[in-house]
């Protein structure tokens, strides 16, 4: 591999971690400034550089910035209307006092399969939070399982793009990757819960200071919560000393129903349910509709009329849009002041914005590590090392994934490289496709949008955010390796 790409990935890394730990500057300029790094030390034309910073910049934005704003939207008056509360406790009762975690990363996986993680995870956070609010803790190690809980279905199960692309390159069955997916995943669920079981604790008392007012409010949280040794979850104003008594106030209290009951669980859902249904119609319908035309890799794929209808409303820019106007017209009471509505809607927004600036600047990132040729050059360099069959495509997905930061570009990028290398290796497809898509779970972290998704809700910071959601990643994929083990020796 090109030296120069070498130390132009090295620099870009620890750009960003200087920056983001040593100074005053956030992330977001943290990303800009390593993004101007790596392009320089790659020899990239400076004005092609800028370009290139634009531009992913744009499409990062393009794809998630809009689903962010509506889904903090959503969320905001799941919270004032008092129906996160009651779809908390409805969670809570389902699955059982102490199963909480297994209850979001089970949630999350589910969610995963037709959603982007990125959309999943902004419409999925706010029972997270009214679950730890209800419970006065836990709040990091239910974000965490979530999270993770939807990193494996969208890494693995198809109809998701990362998948269902390596198949269709691959030349696997789309049906058995889809029934290894969910074998996998359901193997390595109890890997995500008890990582997050493990780390949640040690992270709660170090949680943004911000989040913890957010998700808390004013409150005394359970200092045992998670096995957490004399730690307190709450924010600024928790008093540690009274044993976890809590009582909310402050923004969490103010509801829009004041003492009118809360919408009950069955309402509080149909914001969620709805947008994820129509999701769900237009990617299971898209599938099919690809399949049909024998177009599974999307290359040359143009929908038929009776998918369009689909595809429009289940695009999640539209179907976020119907729940909100849901949530809007059936939780909270007709005679709530319109102003009060804006305004809660714009506090909304207003939480959103250094979630949107630095998960553009993820993107920026990432498309200046493509642009320099980084990926392709790791690629082609795990692919001319002799290695057991399936751990090529397995590790060209993890280098590509760790230089530029997508899991579906790793995933594609891994499956491309391989496909020549199916016959002369003799790799089963199957295998192969999990290789990819397995690989691509690894270390998600500054150079993955998903990772200041989950991060920036999360309330982690600094290293904090690497122990829990890049340790969380990296747990899953190398939980991953012996399954491939075993199903190369099955297949």
């Amino acid at each position: 591999m090109d030296l120069q790409l070498i130390l132009a990935l090295i620099a870009g890394i620890a750009t960003i971690v200087v920056i983001v730990l040593a100074t005053r500057l956030d992330a977001f300029i943290a990303l800009l400034t390593a993004s101007v790094v790596t392009g320089i030390v790659a020899g990239q034309d400076l004005l092609s550089l800028v370009d290139a910073i634009t531009t992913g910049f744009g499409n990062t934005l393009a794809s998630i910035g809009i689903v962010i704003g509506l889904g903090v939207g959503i969320g905001k008056i799941l919270e004032v209307s008092g129906a996160a509360d009651s779809l908390a406790r409805a969670f809570l009762s389902a699955f059982g006092k102490g199963r909480e975690p297994w209850a979001m990363g089970t949630v999350g996986s589910l969610v995963s399969i037709p959603v982007f993680c990125d959309s999943g995870y902004v419409i999925m956070n706010p029972l997270a939070r009214s679950i730890a609010r209800v419970k006065r803790g836990g709040y990091v190690t239910l974000a965490l399982a979530l999270g993770c809980g939807m990193t494996l279905t969208h890494h693995m199960v198809p109809p998701t793009p990362g998948p269902l692309a390596a198949t269709g390159i691959l030349g696997a069955d789309i049906g058995a990757v889809i029934l290894t997916g969910v074998i996998f995943t359901v193997i390595l669920l109890p890997v995500v819960v008890i990582y997050a079981r493990w780390i949640g604790p040690k992270l709660e008392p170090v949680l943004n200071a911000t989040v913890k007012h957010e998700v808390y409010g004013s409150v005394t949280t359970n200092s045992t919560e998670g096995h957490a040794a004399g730690g307190t979850s709450g924010g600024g104003s928790t008093d540690a000393g009274h044993g976890g008594v809590a009582t909310a106030t402050g923004d969490n209290a103010d509801t829009a129903t004041g003492a009118t009951k809360n919408p009950g669980a069955f309402l509080g859902f149909l914001p969620l349910i709805v947008p994820l249904l129509l999701i769900v119609a237009n990617t299971v319908s898209t599938a099919i509709d690809k399949s049909n035309q024998g177009e599974l890799s999307g290359d040359a794929y143009e929908p038929s009329s009776w998918v369009a209808p689909l595809a429009f409303l289940g695009n999640p820019v539209i179907a976020l849009m119907i729940g909100l106007i849901l949530a809007v017209y059936t939780l909270l009471p007709r005679v709530t002041p319109r102003n009060k509505v804006q305004n809660w809607l714009a506090d909304g927004a207003a939480s959103a914005g250094l979630i949107l600036l630095i998960t553009g600047a993820g993107g920026a990132f990432g498309k200046v590590l493509t642009e320099s040729g980084v990926g392709d050059a790791l690629a082609e360099a795990i692919a001319s090392i002799s290695l057991p069959a399936f751990l090529v495509p397995f590790l060209i997905a993890t280098l590509v994934r760790i230089a530029q930061g997508s899991g579906t570009v790793a995933m594609i990028t891994a499956a491309s490289v391989t496909a020549p290398l199916i016959a002369p290796l003799g790799l089963s497809p199957l295998v192969a496709v999990m290789a990819c898509t397995a690989g691509s779970m690894v270390f998600s972290y500054f150079n993955d949008s998903y990772f200041w998704v989950v991060t920036r809700f999360t309330g982690l910071d600094g290293i904090n955010a690497i122990k829990g959601w890049s340790g969380i990643t990296t747990a899953v994929w190398a939980g991953s390796i012996p399954l491939l083990f075993v199903l190369d020796l099955i297949v």
